[in-house]
Formats: structure tokens, sequence, C-alpha cells
């Protein structure tokens, strides 16, 4: 079995990695909210204005899914 990985272009791999910041530090922000438990990724309730921490945070989730479509599609576009 053979495992081939085609490099990706560092705009998509900039991409992953801040779908990955903005859908787990949201999520974690909304479990922080609702339940109360400890926030894994602290740092993203800087970017919640106070009053307003649960719609940042379902922003936060649906913009990490649209930039992680967006960076799949740049690297789709490079590869093919």
């Amino acid at each position: 079995m053979t495992f081939t990985t085609s490099p990706k272009s560092p705009l998509a791999a900039l991409a992953g990695l801040l779908c990955f910041v903005l859908i787990v530090g949201g999520a974690s922000g909304l479990l922080h909210e609702w339940f109360g438990w400890i926030q894994f990724m602290g740092f993203v309730r800087f970017l919640a204005p106070s009053g307003y921490e649960i719609y940042s945070y379902v922003i936060m989730v649906v913009l990490g899914f649209v930039v992680g479509a967006a960076g799949e599609t740049v690297g789709r576009r490079g590869r093919g």
C-alpha cells in the first residue's frame, strides 16, 4: 500500500490552519458560554465583543467552514 501526498500550496495550508482555528475556537467558545466548560482556545474570546459572544462564536464557526471550502478549492485548482 503506497500513500502519495501531493504538495499543498502555501495558501491552501494557511487556509486549512485558519479553518481549524476558527471552527475549534468557535465551538469551544460556544461550549464555554452554554455549559461553562473550560475554553480550549481561550484567545478567541478577545475576538468576541462583550455582550455578543454567542453570535461571534457562531460566525467564527461558519467563517471557518467558508475558509476551509475556499482552501480546498485553491488546493484543487493548484493540482489540476
